[in-house]
């Protein structure tokens, strides 16, 4: 086989998940052309992904808003006759471009692995991808379907250097630091700013890291809130974009976020994290590294995959300061 197609839209830690595929399917197959249909928003990372021949932005809402540029993405992807296209987002929007690029073969999750089953009709082939809880370990599960046979982990992110990195690491000065993310797309991801502060505080008082706090798109007042909490031991963070915030986490001592983007981001360049989970299962979407440490209040939710509360409290506001401060501790010493 010389063409594969990956198709893994978003969001940004769902296509960090995929990047150990991709790298498996590189080290099968060195010298096939391997390409990868995103999301416009995240091809910044996939541009950072070595072992990719082509990163194709692609927005599905194109198709149906008519623009010219949508069909005609399609009608040439078509003609390059693809051996076979690999859904890793099994939605039904992902199984319908995967079906238009018209691969000989289409290969996707079956219908115990789908959050819209009738994606299933559209793959031509739906093997099973093993008992593996992770993401990551489900999409590698896919690549036996094509002959890959070594489903080791690996993330070859290119870490740039960056002016907000810079701008970053002059601001915390010299010595090391953390990053502290309180930000999230779902509001019920978020644990309250003002304990981010007291974390920042004390990692500050006990381990002497500065604490560099990440905001993105409507957060910044967010993060200002968690600094003005830190008792001077917190600066915010530049405005920043993806290769910036691998730039950033890359260069941490840890980091400390609930489940989004960053954190992912984060665990792709090895830093070490600690992380805070409510409505989501940390086994199918958290750190993948024995040595990252997750904080969950999974058990007591019940408002699973939902992106607002139905109730006064979210379940991640159960999870104390001092766990946070433990749990870094922990990770601290198994990352040696």
């Amino acid at each position: 086989m010389d063409r594969f197609l990956i198709v893994r839209l978003g969001s940004l830690g769902d296509v960090v998940h995929g990047i150990p595929a991709a790298a498996a399917l590189r080290q099968r197959y060195p010298r096939a052309q391997i390409d990868w249909l995103v999301d416009p928003r995240y091809r910044e990372l996939l541009d950072l992904v070595e072992g990719l021949d082509r990163c194709i932005p692609f927005d599905p809402r194109d198709l149906i808003r008519g623009r010219t540029e949508a069909w005609h993405t399609l009608r040439e992807l078509r003609q390059l006759r693809y051996d076979a296209v690999l859904d890793f987002q099994g939605l039904l929007k992902s199984a319908v471009l995967s079906r238009l690029v018209g691969a000989r073969r289409t290969i996707g999750f079956p219908r115990q692995h789908l959050r819209e089953p009738l994606a299933r009709f559209l793959y031509s082939e739906t093997p099973d991808p093993g008992a593996g809880r992770h993401v990551i370990d489900r999409s590698l599960g896919l690549l036996r379907a094509v002959g890959v046979d070594d489903l080791s982990v690996r993330f070859p992110v290119a870490v740039p250097r960056t002016a907000a990195a810079a701008a970053a690491a002059e601001g915390v000065g010299s010595g090391e630091y953390a990053v502290v993310n309180p930000g999230a797309a779902w509001p019920n991801k978020r644990w309250p700013p003002d304990r981010f502060g007291a974390v920042a505080a004390a990692l500050g008082a006990e381990f002497g890291l500065r604490s560099l706090v990440l905001w993105g798109p409507g957060e910044q007042a967010l993060a200002r809130t968690v600094v003005a909490a830190s008792d001077g031991a917190a600066i915010l963070a530049p405005q920043t974009g993806i290769a910036d915030v691998v730039a950033i986490a890359r260069g941490a001592r840890v980091m400390v976020s609930g489940d989004t983007g960053p954190l992912h981001l984060a665990g792709a360049v090895g830093t070490p994290v600690v992380a805070l989970f409510g409505p989501t299962f940390a086994e199918r979407n958290g750190p993948w590294s024995a040595r990252d440490l997750v904080i969950s209040r999974t058990e007591r939710c019940s408002c699973f995959y939902e992106r607002r509360c139905r109730h006064a409290t979210p379940c991640i506001n159960d999870i104390a300061v001092s766990e946070v401060i433990d749990a870094v501790r922990r990770c601290l010493i198994a990352h040696g």
